[in-house]
Parts: C-alpha cells; sequence; structure tokens
C-alpha cells in the first residue's frame, strides 16, 4: 500500500459533549471531528490549537492513498501491526474513500521504516 506523510503537525483535542466548534477547528488542509455522547474528538494541526485545550502534540498524519473499496479486508491492520509490532503508538481514523494512521512526531522514521520492512511504500515529509 501507498502511504503520503503530511506536511505539518497534528494535535489530537477533546472537546466537551455537545460542543459547538470553535473557529480554529476549521482552518488547515486535514481536519476530523468525531463526536459522541461522550465527547467530541478533533485532529487539526497544532498551530491552530489554542493553548489551554485538552490536548496532545506533535503528531503526524500518514494518508493512506485511495480511494479504497468496502469489500477490501484487513487494510488497517495491515498497516496497524508493523506499528503495533514496532512499539509505535497509534491513532486511526477512516473516512468514506481512505484511512490515516497517525504517529508521534518523534517516531516518524521508526514509523516509515516499520512500514517499508512490511513492504509498504511511504512518501512525503
Amino acid at each position: 500500500m501507498q502511504l503520503r506523510v503530511l506536511p505539518d503537525t497534528y494535535a489530537i483535542v477533546r472537546l466537551q459533549p455537545g460542543s459547538e466548534l470553535p473557529p480554529w477547528v476549521d482552518k488547515g488542509p486535514f481536519r476530523s471531528v468525531t463526536r459522541t455522547d461522550n465527547e467530541v474528538s478533533v485532529v487539526c494541526r497544532d498551530r491552530d490549537v489554542p493553548r489551554g485545550e485538552s490536548a496532545e502534540f506533535g503528531w503526524r498524519v500518514l494518508e493512506l492513498l485511495g480511494p479504497l473499496g468496502f469489500t477490501l479486508t484487513g487494510v488497517v491492520a495491515a498497516l496497524v501491526v508493523p506499528l503495533v509490532e514496532a512499539e509505535i503508538p497509534i491513532f486511526v481514523i477512516s473516512t468514506f474513500e481512505t484511512d490515516y494512521v497517525l504517529v508521534r512526531d518523534r517516531d516518524l522514521d521508526a514509523a516509515r521504516e516499520a512500514l517499508e520492512s512490511a513492504g509498504h511504500t511511504v512518501d512525503g515529509a
């Protein structure tokens, strides 16, 4: 599978349940919002998140180049297993067309090595 590393570092932010989305969420080329009864999770660029928010900073986004069909099986596992074996923490986002795996910026080189050793191609930053 072919992946692309997106530019910038990203934050994973926890907002309170039912929160309105602040304007800083809607900036940048990549962002993700997930609402549940317990929280609102946002992934967006580090630099757009005001300090003081409940957030984990310093993540890199690896985009699986798609679109991927819904009949495919094992796609996320094929990406996650090599990273787990390399003891690299991850955060996964799936969309209608593809999947994204986030790794900490400090783990990007090791993640690239683990994924390439498993037969994947990783392009970009």
